[in-house]
């Protein structure tokens, strides 16, 4: 129990460490003239992430979850989608954010992985919560939450697209069919 204590705290706190680059990035943002898309969703993704990490402990605690028999396996995954999270976070530089923040004229981002897939910083979110669980074998929490996820991506995604599109060359890179250019 005290190794699951551990991990899941580290992990915590590499999600507060980016809540405060994200509240950083914001006020640079809004400086220099961005705006905020979605905020009526924000505060329900907020705890829908919360109540994963309550319900993760919870289940691995009250029911005293072993470690996977996978767990070398499902770590290295895990390693492997951390270096993309850094990944989205270091090619989105000053635009990444928790919130859809939206700076008018900008350009979308092209590098990084972005240049691969649309959203990848959705795919390490949905991947994480996927596989936390079952490193520790939460399977409750693990189908539970990607359901939750995939009904909040639902909502989140074509309102960050919608405003992208509205306030950003999102749309001419669209048509050229380069779907990856999106700043999230």
């Amino acid at each position: 129990m005290m190794f699951f204590l551990l991990f899941v705290s580290i992990v915590m706190l590499q999600r507060i460490r980016e809540v405060a680059i994200a509240k950083k990035n914001e006020k640079r943002m809004l400086a220099a003239g961005a705006y905020e898309a979605g905020a009526s969703h924000y505060p329900v993704m907020i705890a829908l992430h919360v109540a994963f990490f309550i319900s993760l402990i919870a289940e691995v605690m009250l029911f005293e979850r072993p470690i996977s028999p996978w767990f070398l396996w499902l770590f290295m995954l895990f390693l492997l989608v951390q270096g993309l999270r850094v990944w989205c976070l270091a090619s989105l530089g000053p635009f990444w954010n928790t919130k859809i923040i939206i700076l008018p004229g900008a350009n979308v981002v092209k590098k990084g992985p972005y240049k691969i897939i649309r959203h990848p910083n959705y795919f390490v979110v949905c991947t994480e919560i996927l596989l936390l669980p079952l490193m520790f074998q939460a399977y409750f929490t693990a189908i539970v939450f990607t359901i939750l996820n995939f009904a909040m991506l639902a909502v989140r995604i074509p309102t960050e697209e919608k405003a992208l599109e509205e306030a950003t060359n999102y749309r001419m890179q669209f048509k050229k069919g380069k779907t990856s250019d999106i700043v999230e």
